[in-house]
């Protein structure tokens, strides 16, 4: 099986798990990514089973549309049933790593909202250590080099991600050579550096479930205790 071909897999096996519990007054969160668009293809067979979706970006916001399901905005949305996202990376308690597609801010804010959270990944995504992948954190321009500073300190490596302008106008760090033993406590750090929008670990709202592709089936997996 190909990584396509497992993407496709994982996207039919997250619709195959919300759609028993949709309802047609239901509102649903939509990730940003290679994987959240096949979940997106496979969603448009029961689109009339739900009112509609809140998006994690623009490009997800335009591929719903086109494919008939209704986009609203999260302030009259509320809170949501399901957010279905992939990611970059994730660990053993379903900690995550995620903004390659420079769409982390608005994914975390949809994920906040929703009650439920499930991943859909691929097996190479699975780490014991966090930090393999470079981690994305969202900036303020005019904070660039200020931010590039203090992440160099912590013996991190900021890349500059040229020509990436995400949908909130800010530019993106990603900082290699981490290993990124306590998740919570870094996300929560990352984010009190002045000029930081928030930063790609998802792990003080983690996954509730992932659903992991391989070339033998789809995995569901939960945190371990």
């Amino acid at each position: 099986m190909t990584q396509d071909e497992m993407k496709k897999a994982v996207g039919q096996a997250a619709v195959d798990m919300i759609r028993p519990r949709l309802e047609k007054d239901m509102i649903i969160g939509v990730g940003t990514g290679s994987t959240a668009n096949c979940f997106i293809e496979a969603l448009a067979s029961c689109r009339d089973q739900f009112a509609g979706a809140v998006a994690s970006s623009e490009a997800t916001a335009e591929r719903l549309r086109q494919v008939g399901i209704e986009v609203f905005d999260l302030n009259s949305a509320g809170s949501l049933a399901f957010y279905i996202d992939g990611a970059d990376e994730f660990d053993g308690a379903l900690n995550l790593i995620k903004g390659g597609g420079a769409a982390l801010t608005r994914e975390k804010i949809v994920a906040a909202a929703s009650k439920e959270f499930i991943c859909i990944v691929d097996q190479s995504k699975q780490v014991d250590v966090l930090g393999r992948f470079p981690l994305p954190i969202e900036v303020i321009p005019m904070a660039r080099s200020y931010v590039a500073r203090q992440l160099a300190a912590l013996d991190g490596q900021p890349v500059y991600r040229e020509g990436c302008i995400t949908d909130n106008g800010n530019i993106i760090l990603d900082v290699h050579h981490l290993e990124i033993l306590d998740p919570k406590a870094f996300e929560r750090f990352l984010n009190n550096i002045v000029g930081v929008v928030t930063n790609g670990l998802f792990a003080n709202r983690p996954a509730d479930v992932v659903l992991m592709s391989t070339p033998a089936g789809v995995e569901e997996l939960r945190a371990r205790s």
